[in-house]
């Protein structure tokens, strides 16, 4: 069955349209609570990060799981691994985030964990949607779900990203931590802090409106100016649900995911505790695979979203993998990709290694690559199969023939087309994307005529 409202996570959109209303809340709160838990008494976690519309659909996710006879436990604000983690301590049914992670605040979303602490199956989210199809039902007064929170869910989730701390504590360290204004702004400080750094917190005056907004692993330069402003040894920035981590060296040197999925990489080989391959993207930067493969690491690359890079994980028994992003996964961490986490695995390198964050990345050097992202009008897949598109890729593809790569992808989240661009130049690079992005927006004109 193919899937109406669940993209590559969970279900996004902007507040107020379609889908995401209190109308349509309640009903995904019923439909889900009648397909994730058919045991009697069955519990959901609800977590959410500092959107102002949080309220609103934590509200009606609530009504809607009372009405399947669901008792909701609410967490408040948390980072979506927080949640994940804690749906399957507590031995919950399932798990809720309400977060449009990176975008604006005008955005909000819903995505849901198993009991297990996994994303759904696409068979769960296609059941779902089928019940999101039927009538609403209610069940007897009697058996209605309730409504609690959970006063120390913060605290629990301190005390297991402490715990995936394998080096020494971190005494000596200055650490500028940025929590996008987001789900991490309490806990995220906590934990450095607890282990010993000297923490500058920044991003930690949520308002409902100003997440992600000119902060967090979106907007580095603020992360980057009060590095150098406290002689910071590291920065470390988040997004807005806490699942994506970048970092700035003390040297105002940026360090993207691919940087970061490198250096956990190689400490992890360099112990003898790698297992598997190491699963980027397509979107991952060729110098990341040839760093890899030369130092001995088989490199996989899985379709863009986390669920992919997860899946390829499980499948070929490997431990280490992620996104440009910053979203990175650790599996002999955690079971989901966590920001704090990774910031403590690249920690925990420089520690070992006796070197700093910019030494690490040094064994790395990326090819120039150009991203866009290409606003077009409805939905964005189908620009893809434009004549007048796959002419201009071919051509630009045997321009570039053994010197880079495209890619050409319609977001999962957004209506816009992403287009990738790697040369061994940076002005073909860049040369190339642009001509590329035009090609996107005259296909996507012609399709609206």
């Amino acid at each position: 069955m193919s899937r109406q409202y669940f993209g590559t996570d969970g279900i996004r959109g902007r507040v107020g349209q379609a889908p995401m209303t209190p109308e349509f809340a309640l009903k995904l709160g019923w439909a889900a609570g009648s397909v994730l838990a058919r045991t009697a008494g069955a519990r959901v976690l609800v977590g959410k990060d500092t959107r102002r519309s949080g309220y609103l659909f934590e509200s009606a996710l609530e009504a809607g799981f009372a009405a399947a006879g669901v008792e909701t436990y609410l967490l408040g604000p948390l980072p979506t691994p927080a949640v994940a983690y804690l749906t399957r301590a507590l031995r919950a049914q399932a798990g809720v985030v309400i977060s449009a992670s990176h975008n604006p605040h005008f955005d909000n979303g819903v995505k849901f964990f198993s009991a297990e602490g996994d994303k759904l199956s696409d068979a769960l989210e296609a059941e779902i949607e089928s019940f999101l199809e039927r009538d609403l039902v209610c069940v007897p007064p009697e058996l209605m779900g309730r409504a609690r929170r959970i006063d120390d869910a913060q605290g629990r989730y301190i005390e297991f990203c402490k715990g995936a701390f394998a080096g020494d504590s971190l005494r000596g360290l200055k650490l500028v931590v940025d929590c996008a204004n987001g789900a991490s702004y309490k806990v995220a400080p906590a934990v450095f802090a607890e282990l010993g750094a000297q923490v500058v917190p920044i991003g930690i005056n949520p308002n409902g409106l100003n997440i992600n907004e000119g902060c967090g692993s979106t907007h580095l330069q603020a992360l980057t100016r009060a590095v150098a402003e406290h002689g910071a040894d590291l920065g470390i920035a988040l997004d807005g649900d806490g699942d994506r981590c970048l970092m700035v060296c003390a040297s105002g040197q940026t360090v993207d995911g691919d940087e970061i999925l490198y250096v956990i990489a190689q400490n992890r080989h360099r112990a003898g505790l790698l297992r598997g391959p190491v699963v980027g993207t397509v979107m991952s930067n060729f110098g990341l695979e040839k760093a890899l493969t030369d130092g001995g690491i088989d490199f996989r690359r899985a379709a863009v979203g986390d669920r992919h890079v997860l899946e390829m994980l499980r499948a070929t028994g490997g431990i280490v993998g992620g996104e440009t992003s910053g979203h990175t996964i650790c599996l002999d961490r955690a079971r989901t990709g966590d920001g704090i986490i990774t910031a403590l695995q690249i920690l925990e390198a420089m520690q070992a290694s006796g070197q700093s964050l910019s030494g690490l990345v040094a064994g790395m050097t990326k090819l120039p690559q150009v991203l866009l992202n290409v606003p077009v009008t409805g939905k964005a897949k189908p620009v893809l199969d434009q004549p007048r598109l796959k002419l201009a890729l071919g051509d630009i593809e045997a321009a570039l023939s053994g010197r880079g790569r495209v890619l050409l992808r319609a977001s999962g989240t957004e209506p816009v087309i992403r287009v990738m661009v790697e040369a061994d130049q940076a002005l073909m690079a860049q040369q190339a994307a642009e001509s590329l992005a035009d090609a996107v927006r005259a296909s996507a004109a012609g399709m609206a005529m």
